[in-house]
């Protein structure tokens, strides 16, 4: 036995998982370079080697839970990686304008195909809210209209969102609420397919980077967006808020967030999955808010993304002989991995999910405790 394969074989005594054991979540390794090369290039290596079919695991989600609630992550780092990371992030602004669209490009343009057969019938790429559900689809249209609730949906009022999807808010909050609303996103795909479905409705999505809108609005909301704005970009996020946010109007935000505060991403999902990605902290968003609005209401539902995770993985399996047309097996086990192992980040309760109500100073306090 190598030192390496002794060292990993310690670190997951520590989470319970053996090597070649018989539990879902063991690794079942297939080749042994697998050792060094996460010592060498952590949560990377680890990632990368199951998409080269190194090692396999049946529960890939309860493996990754278990690595992180033994916070074995926190015991194997590439310095010298992280190192480059750091001062990467620190020098060069990730989430700028020039750079808002490759996440569009690389991330939400892969296949209108792909997302259809994994989501919803709503096409809700975002936690569901599965408090009174029983399904995905009881569960994410739960979701939508918890934030038409918390920003008081009317008929006649407009609305801003950045960061539109498909459309699923704007359409069901047309359909349900009679609101009229702008959306932007920085996917062509997502614009193409969102305006078909919601012909006939008093919405435009745009294809536009949050920075450009213009106008105002008696709400300003995202949904899944503020991942993608970065660190150095939390205070120009809230100024577009406030300039397009009408005197006693409400904001609202919906986002995947971190515990501690970072500036940089996990290295295998910015590399493969959403780059230039970053989950913002309390702290973060905190600090960005305090120069221009009161905060109304904090609500998490963490817990309720690692049940929509398992129903997107379901589904994309359940789709995979129709899908596998145009995708190949190198990218079933990148989406693979990208699904279950949110889900198991999700479940060691190491990110969380935030809805967050906020409005300006003076503003007449909104009922928005809607949970």
């Amino acid at each position: 036995m190598s030192k390496s394969e002794s060292a990993i074989r310690e670190l997951l005594d520590l989470a319970e998982i053996q090597i070649n054991g018989n539990q879902p979540w063991d690794l079942q390794v297939h080749d042994e370079r697998l050792y060094d090369r996460i010592l060498r290039d952590s949560s990377l290596g680890l990632g990368e080697a199951y998409m080269e079919d190194w090692w396999d695991c049946e529960s890939i989600d309860e493996f990754i839970n278990r690595v992180l609630a033994a916070h074995l992550d926190e015991k194997v780092k590439n310095n010298l990686r992280l190192v480059f990371q750091v001062m990467r992030s620190k020098l060069f602004n990730r989430q700028s304008s020039a750079r808002a669209f490759e996440v569009g490009k690389k991330h939400y343009d892969l296949g209108n195909d792909l997302y259809m057969g994994m989501l919803d019938k709503r096409l809700n790429y975002t936690c569901a809210y599965w408090k009174n559900a029983s399904n995905l689809d009881e569960a994410q249209e739960a979701k939508l209209d918890l934030v038409c609730r918390k920003i008081g949906a009317r008929p006649g009022m407009r609305i801003l969102e950045l960061g539109c999807g498909w459309g699923s808010f704007a359409k069901y909050a047309a359909e349900k609420y009679g609101v009229s609303i702008v959306g932007v996103t920085v996917s062509k795909e997502q614009v193409a397919l969102g305006m078909e479905l919601c012909k006939g409705l008093p919405v435009e999505l745009r294809l536009q980077d949050y920075r450009e809108v213009s106008g105002t609005y008696d709400a300003v909301i995202s949904i899944g967006v503020m991942e993608h704005v970065g660190y150095k970009n939390y205070a120009s996020y809230m100024q577009v808020v406030e300039r397009c946010l009408k005197p006693g109007g409400i904001a609202f935000v919906h986002t995947i967030g971190g515990n501690k505060s970072f500036t940089t991403g996990e290295p295998w999902t910015d590399k493969y999955i959403f780059p230039n990605g970053l989950l913002p902290s309390i702290a973060q968003l905190g600090r960005a808010m305090e120069a221009h609005f009161v905060m109304e209401d904090w609500q998490n539902f963490g817990p309720y993304y690692d049940p929509t995770l398992m129903a997107w993985h379901a589904n994309f399996e359940k789709a995979w002989p129709v899908l596998q047309k145009n995708y190949d097996e190198h990218f079933y086990r990148m989406w693979r991995y990208y699904l279950l192992s949110s889900a198991g980040g999700f479940r060691a309760r190491n990110q969380q999910l935030w809805q967050i109500v906020f409005t300006r100073s003076g503003t007449p306090q909104p009922d928005c405790r809607c949970s």
